[in-house]
């Protein structure tokens, strides 16, 4: 590797400055980097995780206009592996290493930048590894698996200076972006509320039983910093969501962190202050879903602005006409935002402006994918450049990802509970035994 490239490496790393939890970031500007050096080299990647998610990449990756080359494809299923770069194939004219152990990637100094599509329990330690090996991160939600990690992810980012790019990519609407601006300059007034929500139809999931571990799987891998176990039928393949707290961490962090982002981005809030909680198991009752199915959160901040989530993740009634998106009330009018647009109504509840995107992005079907992934995959690439600042710096990704964490905690301790909205710190014993979690020896994240 030239020493151009090298140093261009080492210098294109400040994609935001770092802040505590619960404070408002300021991404660099990009003229900051106007002194890089080789700053429209090609960017080298690999993605971690190639499950249903990763075919939202591809766009941005085979667009030779965005001058990045894919040098791996990683997973711990050699099925998926396999399939990934037959995929790839089709579009790129260079041949793709296949690893199922990242921590080998990682060692490749000609590696610039991981996409990271693992298992929740993995993108904190994962993320943290690739910070420390000089790789910035595009960083699927959540962010993290619990708020030990979710200050850990922060703290790295301030400490390594890589790009970090949370995969919340409504961030790179550029509707989402417009109606944003125009509340906070006052075209419903003053805020109080947003309610967002999420509706689904997911079916039954079978109970899981001790069985061998999928041909091809590195099972032990796939556990990674979650504490040994024997394998449980089905667990590997999307079912580890709703499987207990090892590996996932329900539907709040696998959707909610989405709409409760843009809630909290609207109300220009922080952390909260006070969180409730009322959920449980509701549909199918005897199937082996470990988790609740259906959740209603309220989280209260200063200036008695409100949250309200309502999740149902397999009751399919569509009771807002959305399958999933967000509310924010005003004093003088509403707005409701989602993926494909806006719309903005008056107090009466009429319809006075209404701008739809013209792409797609996927709403509730698996893995999603579409323009507003490829937009906010390009910003990662033109941050790395030192072209364009982050829309989803870490920080902020980090702050929303909060709230998922403690409506979690919540229903697990079945009660509600007040929070301290500088520090992120639970005032209560119970809740913040769930701080953090146990990691397998060895595998604890560590800055």
């Amino acid at each position: 590797m030239s020493k151009d490239r090298r140093d261009f490496i080492k210098k294109a790393a400040l994609g935001t400055v770092g802040v505590a939890l619960g404070s408002t970031v300021n991404a660099m500007s990009a003229k900051s980097y106007s002194n890089i050096i080789g700053a429209n080299e090609r960017i080298n990647i690999a993605i971690q995780g190639l499950g249903r998610r990763y075919p939202a990449y591809k766009a941005p990756i085979i667009n030779k206009d965005n001058n990045v080359k894919l040098l791996y494809l990683c997973d711990v299923m050699k099925s998926q592996r396999d399939k990934a770069a037959a995929d790839f194939g089709k579009d790129v004219n260079y041949k793709i290493a296949l690893e199922n152990d990242i921590r080998i990637i990682l060692n490749d100094k000609d590696v610039d930048a991981v996409f990271m599509a693992t298992p929740d329990h993995w993108h904190t330690p994962g993320a943290i590894m690739a910070m420390q090996a000089g790789k910035h991160v595009y960083l699927e939600k959540p962010c993290s698996h619990n708020m030990h990690e979710n200050q850990m992810i922060m703290a790295a980012q301030e400490q390594y200076k890589k790009v970090v790019q949370m995969g919340n990519q409504q961030r790179s609407s550029v509707e989402t972006t417009e109606i944003i601006k125009e509340i906070q300059n006052g075209i419903i007034g003053k805020t109080y509320k947003a309610t967002a929500f999420y509706i689904n139809s997911r079916g039954e999931v079978p109970m899981p039983v001790a069985a061998a571990s999928p041909e091809g799987l590195d099972w032990d891998l796939f556990q990674g910093p979650s504490p040994r176990k024997p394998y449980m039928h089905d667990t590997w393949d999307y079912n580890w969501h709703w499987y207990g707290w090892d590996f996932g961490t329900a539907e709040m962090g696998n959707n909610a962190t989405h709409e409760l982002d843009v809630a909290r981005w609207a109300l220009g809030v922080e952390l909260p202050e006070h969180v409730d909680v009322r959920s449980g198991k509701n549909q199918y009752l005897n199937d082996g879903w470990d988790m609740y199915d259906s959740m209603e959160a309220r989280f209260t901040f200063a200036d008695k602005q409100v949250i309200e989530w309502d999740g149902q993740s397999r009751n399919g009634y569509n009771k807002y006409g959305k399958g999933r998106g967000t509310i924010i009330y005003g004093s003088e009018g509403s707005v409701m935002v989602d993926r494909g647009g806006y719309e903005i109504f008056n107090l009466k509840g009429e319809s006075i402006k209404n701008s739809q995107s013209s792409g797609s992005e996927g709403g509730v079907a698996l893995g999603g994918g579409g323009d507003l992934t490829t937009r906010h995959s390009v910003n990662f690439f033109e941050t790395i450049r030192g072209k364009e600042t982050l829309t989803s710096p870490i920080q902020q990704g980090a702050t929303s990802q909060a709230m998922t964490h403690y409506a979690n905690i919540a229903s697990r301790i079945g009660k509600p509970f007040d929070i301290n909205a500088k520090t992120g710190h639970i005032f209560d014993r119970e809740g913040m035994n769930l701080w953090s979690r146990t990691y397998e020896s060895g595998w604890e994240p560590k800055l």
